[in-house]
């Protein structure tokens, strides 16, 4: 088996730098990532965090851009992590050369009056890397949301929002001072799901409550049963907030009209 010590010296499988390119192409394609800048990973010990870990760390290796990784991993006090993951996941981050540590919070704070739900969860989790990365004086947080997981928010907020709207790969906070990016936008969650097997990444979770019982559980199936009848359905959903035609929406046929009879 292919260690991370072997890939960080060189020896990267075929398969791996499929992955790593995949993963700079979303970076390229949104500009995620320059020269001398520094980023803190969002870690939450699960695949596809992991992941994104490696192959930033990798293609920092190979390219001639220079930039800086932090990683940090919300430890929340009501799922407290075994003393065996946490050395795992310290010896990983140590063998990819990114500086790591455990950031203690609590999932329920009392700001939440009782309520919880996923939302909740995502808005609290994003306060305290904001929080971090303040104190740090970085301005960028990468998280590790694939294609999937910005195909399915796409079909969620179009099904219980009435809105169309989705998970961009770069997202400005607090006026363009802070900038959130998802450089895995371009991967699946089935090439995810590969490498940390193949690899046998250390990937730790937490038995939240809600884990197997989301809306996005709902999501996952639907598009998986439409992507046996169409392989592109993935890629469609994707690129359709870039590909509107406005000439097909509410308000916009009756001026699209007059335009062509000025014309």
């Amino acid at each position: 088996m292919t260690s991370i010590s072997d890939l960080m010296r060189g020896d990267i499988p075929p398969r791996v730098r499929r992955f790593v390119k995949t993963v700079g192409r979303g970076i390229n394609e949104f500009g995620m990532i320059g020269s001398g800048d520094s980023v803190l990973l969002g870690i939450s010990g699960g695949k596809d965090s992991l992941s994104m870990a490696l192959a930033l760390a990798l293609r920092r290796r190979w390219l001639p851009v220079s930039y800086s990784l932090n990683a940090v991993q919300i430890e929340w006090a009501e799922f407290p992590l075994s003393r065996e993951s946490k050395e795992k996941l310290a010896e990983f981050f140590d063998a990819i050369e990114v500086p790591f540590r455990f950031l203690p919070a609590h999932m329920f704070p009392e700001s939440f009056r009782g309520k919880f739900n996923c939302y909740l969860c995502s808005r609290n989790r994003k306060r305290i890397l904001f929080d971090e990365i303040k104190s740090l004086g970085i301005t960028k947080v990468a998280l590790g949301h694939h294609l999937d997981d910005i195909i399915e928010t796409t079909l969620m907020n179009l099904f219980y929002h009435g809105q169309f709207g989705t998970m961009m790969p770069v997202q400005d906070f607090f006026r363009g001072s802070v900038q959130l990016i998802r450089p895995m936008c371009r991967v699946t969650e089935a090439a995810v799901r590969n490498l940390a097997a193949f690899l046998e990444l250390p990937v730790v979770s937490i038995n939240c409550p809600h884990k197997d019982t989301t809306i996005r559980q709902d999501m996952k199936r639907i598009i998986s049963s439409l992507a046996h009848k169409n392989r592109q359905v993935r890629e469609n959903i994707y690129r359709a907030p870039w590909n509107i035609s406005t000439e097909y929406l509410p308000g916009q046929r009756e001026e699209h009209a007059c335009n062509s009879l000025r014309t």
